[in-house]
C-alpha cells in the first residue's frame, strides 16, 4: 500500500478506541519473515495522521521496527465492541516533549499506585504515520437503515459534547459561583456542587499543597461524606500526585485495566528475578473507582492545588471534560490567589456578644495536644495536626485564659508559634480543613467566619485543655 493512502476513517472517529479502556495489540515483523505480536500499555492521539505507541518492554517489537518500519495495531470500541485495525509505518521516536510528557505522566501514576516507580517507566513515545484504519467486525447496534454502507464499514459517531449553548451555561454558572463566593470554603464547596449538579460528577475533591511541598490534603471534597476532607496524598503517587508533580491534567477512561496491566508487569519482573519493588500503595477516593481525572490548579508557574474527580463507570471524563475542566481550574486558581490577598486585610469587627453561649449542662470535650508533633486529639480520638492543629490550640488555649472569640487571619499570620509560610493561601486553606475536621468529630466546637479576614469561636460544651510531651 502506498504511504500516501487516504485513510478510510479518520482518527478522530475512531477516539474511544484510544481511551486504553480495552487493551490493543500490536503486529510486528521481522526483515526474514518471522512475526511478533504484543499488548501495549498505550496509544495516544497525536494529531489527525499520526499516534504514538508506549515503549516499555518491547524488545522484540522494537528490533523488528527496526530491520521492518512498518506495523499493525488493534485496537476496540469499548461501547460499540468494534475492532479496527490500524496499519502503521514508524516515523521517530521521543524522549522528551509533550507527547512523551504526557503519555510519561499516565505510565508513572499507575507505576507509583503499584510500587513500580522507577522500574515500570516510559523509555520512548514511538510515533507512527496512520496510513489505513480498516473495522474488522461490524458493531453490536442495528445498521442505520440510512447509511450506503454495509454495517461493517459505516463510521461510528464519536461521543459528542453536549449542545455549545448547554456548555457555555454550565461555565456561566461555575463562574457565578467562583465570583460570588464570600470565601475559599464557600468558593471551594460551590464549584464542587456545581459540577454534580451540571455533569453528574459525584466524586471531586480539592487538594492543596502542604507546606513541606511534598504532599496535598483535601480541604474540599464532594461524595465521599467524613473521608474526604484531610486526606493526603504524596507529590507523585498516583493521578493525583503525578499530576501535581508534572504540573499537566492525566485522565485515565479505565482505571481498573490500567492498574492490571501495570500488575502484570510487576509480576513478570518479580518473576524474573529483578530487583525490589514497591508496596503497591493505598490512595484516597472510591476504592472501585474505574475513571480517573485530575486538573492542576495553576498560578502563572505555581501549584495552587489539585482539582481530582472520579467515577465507579468506564470511560466517565471525555476529551471535552478536560479542556473544559482546564478552564473552570484557571477561575479557580485566580480566586483563590485574590482572595488570600484580599483577606489580608480585615474588615470591621461585627457587633456580636463576646462570649460564647453558655455551654449545655454536663458537656465536656477534653482537648490533648502532643507537643512532639503537633497533635491534636478530642476524648481520645485524634482530631488534626500540624499547622491547623495549632492554630487550634492557640485558639482554644486563648479562650480558656482569657474569653477571647473573637480573632482575626492577621494575628495568625504575624504568630511566630505557628511556622506559617509565605505562601498566602496556606492559612486559608488550614482554617477550612480545621473547620472540617471539627464538623466531623467535635461539632460543639466550631470555627465561624465573621466577615473578611475574621474567624470567631463558637462553644456549646465546656472544654478541658491538656498538653503531653509525646505519646
Amino acid at each position: 500500500m502506498s504511504a500516501a493512502a487516504t485513510p478510510a476513517l479518520s482518527l478522530e472517529a475512531i477516539s474511544r478506541c484510544l481511551e486504553g479502556i480495552v487493551p490493543a495489540t500490536i503486529a510486528t515483523c521481522s526483515a526474514d519473515g518471522v512475526p511478533n505480536a504484543s499488548v501495549l500499555s498505550h496509544v495516544q492521539y497525536v494529531d489527525g495522521q499520526h499516534v504514538a505507541l508506549s515503549r516499555q518492554f518491547f524488545n522484540k517489537t522494537t528490533r523488528n521496527i527496526e530491520e521492518n518500519p512498518q506495523a499493525v495495531v488493534f485496537v476496540w470500541d469499548p461501547v460499540s465492541c468494534v475492532r479496527y485495525r490500524l496499519r502503521l509505518r514508524f516515523i521517530r521516536s521521543e524522549t522528551a516533549g509533550p507527547v512523551f510528557a504526557s503519555m510519561a505522566s499516565r505510565i508513572d501514576a499507575i507505576a507509583s499506585h503499584t510500587g513500580m516507580s522507577g522500574v515500570f517507566r516510559l523509555l520512548s513515545a514511538d510515533v507512527y504515520r496512520v496510513e489505513l484504519i480498516e473495522p474488522m467486525t461490524a458493531a453490536l447496534a442495528p445498521p442505520d437503515p440510512d447509511s450506503d454502507l454495509p454495517p461493517e464499514v459505516a463510521e461510528p459517531a464519536p461521543a459528542q459534547p453536549p449542545a455549545a449553548r448547554s456548555e457555555m451555561w454550565a461555565l456561566q454558572r461555575i463562574s457565578g459561583v467562583v465570583n460570588r463566593a464570600a470565601d475559599l470554603d464557600e468558593l471551594l464547596r460551590g464549584v464542587l456542587q456545581s459540577l454534580a449538579a451540571d455533569f453528574g460528577f459525584a466524586n471531586s475533591m480539592v487538594l492543596l499543597p502542604h507546606e513541606s511541598g511534598q504532599r496535598l490534603f483535601a480541604v474540599a471534597s464532594h461524595g465521599y461524606g467524613e473521608c474526604g476532607v484531610g486526606a493526603e496524598v504524596s507529590v507523585g503517587d498516583g493521578i493525583i500526585g503525578t499530576v501535581a508533580r508534572d504540573r499537566r491534567p492525566l485522565r485515565l477512561s479505565s482505571v481498573e485495566c490500567a492498574l492490571r496491566y501495570g500488575r502484570a508487569a510487576r509480576e513478570r519482573w518479580q518473576a524474573e528475578g529483578q530487583t525490589a519493588v514497591g508496596r503497591e500503595i493505598p490512595l484516597p477516593g472510591l476504592p472501585d473507582a474505574r475513571s480517573q481525572m485530575a486538573i492542576p490548579l495553576l498560578l502563572h508557574d505555581r501549584l495552587v492545588g489539585v482539582l481530582a474527580l472520579e467515577s465507579r463507570t468506564q470511560h466517565t471524563f471525555e476529551a471535552w471534560h478536560e479542556a473544559f475542566l482546564g478552564v473552570v481550574a484557571a477561575q479557580v486558581a485566580t480566586a483563590i490567589a485574590q482572595r488570600s490577598e484580599r483577606d489580608e486585610t480585615e474588615s470591621p469587627a461585627p457587633a456580636h456578644p463576646g462570649a460564647s453561649p453558655p455551654a449545655a449542662a454536663g458537656r465536656r470535650h477534653t482537648f490533648l495536644l502532643y507537643k512532639n508533633d503537633d497533635c491534636v486529639f478530642v476524648d481520645g480520638e485524634y482530631l488534626i495536626r500540624n499547622i491547623p492543629g495549632l492554630i487550634l490550640w492557640k485558639v482554644l488555649s486563648s479562650f480558656a485564659r482569657e474569653g477571647r472569640t473573637d480573632f482575626t487571619n492577621r494575628e495568625l499570620r504575624l504568630d511566630p508559634s505557628l511556622g506559617l509560610p509565605d505562601i498566602k493561601d496556606n492559612l486559608e486553606s488550614r482554617l477550612i480543613l480545621l473547620r472540617r475536621r471539627l464538623e466531623q468529630k467535635c461539632p460543639d466546637v466550631r470555627l465561624v467566619p465573621r466577615g473578611r479576614g475574621r474567624f470567631g469561636l463558637e462553644l456549646d460544651t465546656a472544654i478541658e485543655l491538656q498538653e503531653r510531651s509525646s505519646a
